[in-house]
């Protein structure tokens, strides 16, 4: 029986020292495959920052291009009003009084109680 028990011994040995092969094996793959990610994040995280960037640079173009043809677009308005005072008085003046009714007409809508002009 003795000898039974001593056959079994070193069969499990061998598979302890099989199994540990295989973790160690596995391990060396995590970190393979840790390593890897690591740099993939990298690369991606460049490319991020890389657009980032690009988009950053077309929106401040952009927006330099917009100020600019809004200022022209203000002097050219502000040169009309300062040649046609009247003109200009005029019609800020309508658009003003358009505001006004606009703000009686909405202001009359709103109000829940009705009321008589008599």
């Amino acid at each position: 029986m003795a000898d039974t028990n001593k056959s079994d011994t070193p069969h499990i040995d061998d598979i302890q020292k099989a199994l540990e092969k295989q973790i160690a094996e596995l391990r060396k793959e995590i970190t393979k495959i840790n390593k890897s990610i690591s740099a993939r994040g990298a690369e991606m995280l460049d490319d991020a920052s890389e657009q980032a960037s690009d988009f950053y640079e077309t929106a401040a173009s952009r927006a330099s291009r917009t100020a600019q043809q809004l200022r022209t677009q203000a002097q050219a308005v502000s040169e009309v009003a300062r040649d046609n005072p009247g003109t200009t008085t005029a019609v800020v003046g309508v658009i003003g009084l358009l505001g006004f009714l606009a703000g009686l007409a909405i202001g009359q809508s709103m109000n829940d109680t009705p009321r008589r002009w008599y």
